[in-house]
């Protein structure tokens, strides 16, 4: 089969590296021709464990290849065509189908055959229907009748594990409304369902939902237990303890229960503003996302706040280290990430802020500049530091070195943002230790 994938960021290259991987032929298409010459080098514009190791072996099979125009000729000779370009929030927070629709009206202008075109990208309910006006817009513009399916299949990948959540998925979900998509994504799916992976078939509408409905009720598990975290801190309970007697209930589940400074990245927080967006304009309040989204927004200053209360409220003058900038590990996103916001309010308190993340720098400088002091090491970091604040739970931190810390550190503090660390063991080391929610 040959299948064409629109869109080389996060999502559309790893769908496309992993159809390659177990065989098809894969284009990958992009309008950034400085990154299409990248990648038909093997070079990944995102950092993603395992994928150059991808690119390279389907880059040198001729089973992956690179183009920055979808032609006509791509187009006509494709099985399959998934549109994965980006969705990025308006300013009100609906989705911006601006990309999608582009997508759709050059398959439109172009398409010779019958055409399968997916929806990769994560869009609310109805963009299907938009997807397809756009195509029939643009063949009844030519004056041609030509048959055409418009199918759902969202994306369920975590950054830092895309690939093996791609190779070996809790679920595949494909939203369609004809027996032939059926057939034909089933032929597709087959080398990841083989070992008892679940396809699930849906109408198209509920595929779109389900992409929302399962990143927002993982949005609300953590706010929930941040909520739950700062109780915690204010009546002398453990969150850990608590994180632990209700994870084993086999209803709750312990994952993604874990307290820290709120979640951000690509997915989470744009999705949850979008699905209030859906929601309002269908006239309905959803009450329970909108309180999930005020509390992770006041959770990223939750570790600044304990901070400045640490000072007395005079944080003037302070050297601040970080340790990590990226909004979780194994991954350089820094996009909605809490270290932005506490960064934002360390400089408007007028510290000198140092930090070290080991993927993420140069990515956080084209956010930010040079308003910060980036450091070559963790150890870096500390030096004369009046305070240590984990920001992300780099593998990386989790090896400590107490003679530096104490040697290089000027006030023996540390603010873990994670719950990474356990506090007896800062505590006799001769540090205060402050986590989320924990004793301290």
């Amino acid at each position: 089969m040959n299948i064409t994938v629109v869109g080389t960021g996060y999502v559309g290259l790893v769908t496309g590296a992993c159809f390659a991987e177990v065989g098809f032929n894969v284009t990958c298409v992009d309008v950034d021709v400085q990154k299409i010459e990248r990648l038909k080098q093997g070079i990944s514009p995102i950092f993603e464990p395992g994928i150059e190791d991808l690119l390279t072996r389907n880059i040198s099979n001729n089973r992956l290849i690179f183009s920055e125009v979808l032609s006509k000729e791509i187009i006509n000779q494709s099985d399959v065509i998934f549109s994965a370009v980006g969705t990025p929030p308006d300013e009100d927070g609906s989705a911006d189908l601006q990309y999608v629709l582009d997508v759709a009206r050059t398959v439109g202008k172009n398409m010779a055959k019958y055409t399968l075109l997916v929806t990769k990208s994560t869009v609310p309910v109805g963009t299907a229907n938009m997807v397809a006006d756009a195509i029939k817009d643009e063949l009844a513009k030519r004056g041609e009748t030509i048959e055409f399916d418009v199918a759902s299949n969202p994306e369920f990948l975590k950054e830092g594990d895309a690939i093996n959540d791609f190779m070996k998925p809790d679920r595949i979900v494909v939203g369609l409304s004809s027996k032939k998509v059926e057939d034909l994504m089933g032929k597709l799916y087959k080398p990841f369902v083989s070992n008892g992976y679940p396809l699930i078939f849906t109408d198209i509408a509920s595929a779109e939902m389900i992409k929302y409905a399962a990143n927002a009720m993982l949005a609300t598990r953590i706010s929930f237990m941040n909520d739950i975290a700062n109780l915690c801190d204010l009546v002398g309970a453990d969150v850990s303890m608590v994180r632990k007697g209700i994870g084993t209930d086999s209803r709750i589940g312990s994952k993604f229960l874990n307290a820290g400074i709120g979640y951000g990245g690509s997915c989470f927080p744009k999705d949850v503003k979008a699905l209030i967006k859906t929601a309002d304009q269908n006239n309905y309040s959803l009450e329970v996302l909108k309180s999930v989204e005020t509390v992770n927004n006041r959770q990223k200053l939750v570790l600044f706040n304990k901070l400045k209360n640490y000072f007395n409220g005079d944080l003037k003058g302070k050297t601040i280290a970080l340790w990590g900038l990226s909004y979780k590990p194994n991954t350089d996103d820094m996009r909605e990430a809490p270290s932005l916001e506490i960064i934002k309010k360390l400089l408007e308190s007028e510290c000198k802020v140092q930090a070290y993340d080991p993927v993420s720098m140069e990515e956080t400088k084209r956010k930010i500049g040079n308003v910060i002091h980036y450091c070559n090491h963790k150890n870096d970091v500390l030096q004369d530091a009046d305070a240590l604040l984990l920001l992300t739970e780099w593998a990386d931190f989790t090896v400590l070195d107490f003679t530096v810390l104490k040697q290089k550190m000027k006030h023996h503090v540390v603010f873990d943002g994670r719950n990474i660390y356990n506090s007896t063991e800062w505590k006799q080391q001769g540090f205060n230790y402050f986590g989320i929610g924990v004793a301290q």
